[in-house]
């Protein structure tokens, strides 16, 4: 018996059950409504242009002819001057300082300490103490050992004031370092 090589055969042509496609028909009714409506459309733009027509003019209109009474006495009648403004602000301001309540504070009994950053490498922490020095902002890397190792604190302070703390903080957030932190730390 001979062996068949499908491979080498390929595959019978199959015949279409699926009649030939028409060819397409212009769709009549939509290119008509929608060179009316481009028409339409070009017309209103046209009558919106050409302002009011002469019929609306030639009609009495008695709410258009008291308000052009009206206009003509208030063009008659002149305005009055404008009265001059005066501020009080600058006689006040004169030293060119503001005073202001403000509430005096108790010197804690503890300092305040601001941590600002904890890291496994010292350069790192250096790094940021030099970020800090050139905003003005004095800080130290102090090492600490702890149950998981040796890390480089960067602290500042202390402060007598948490005012002050938080002054730094402020300052330290607009470059960048948000993850300051205010504590009572024993020194």
């Amino acid at each position: 018996m001979a062996q068949k090589d499908y491979v080498k055969r390929g595959r019978a042509p199959q015949k279409s059950k699926t009649p030939p496609p028409e060819p397409k028909k212009l769709p009549w009714l939509r290119l008509v409504v929608t060179i009316s409506l481009v028409f339409a459309f070009a017309y209103f733009l046209w009558a919106i242009s050409q302002g009011p027509s002469t019929s609306e003019e030639n009609q009495p209109n008695q709410a258009g002819n008291n308000a052009s009474e009206s206009s003509q006495q208030a063009s008659e009648d002149p305005l009055p001057e404008m009265p001059k403004e005066t501020y009080g602000y600058p006689d006040t301001l004169k030293d060119g300082q503001v005073e202001i309540d403000r509430k005096e504070q108790q010197k804690s009994e503890r300092p305040y300490l601001m941590q600002c950053g904890s890291f496994r490498q010292q350069d790192r922490a250096d790094e940021m103490r030099a970020q800090l020095a050139m905003q003005g902002i004095e800080s130290q890397v102090r090492p600490s050992n702890g149950k998981n190792g040796l890390w480089y604190r960067v602290v500042l302070g202390p402060y007598d004031y948490k005012r002050d703390a938080e002054a730094d903080r402020h300052v330290a957030q607009r470059i960048g370092i948000g993850t300051c932190q205010i504590w009572f730390w024993d020194l």
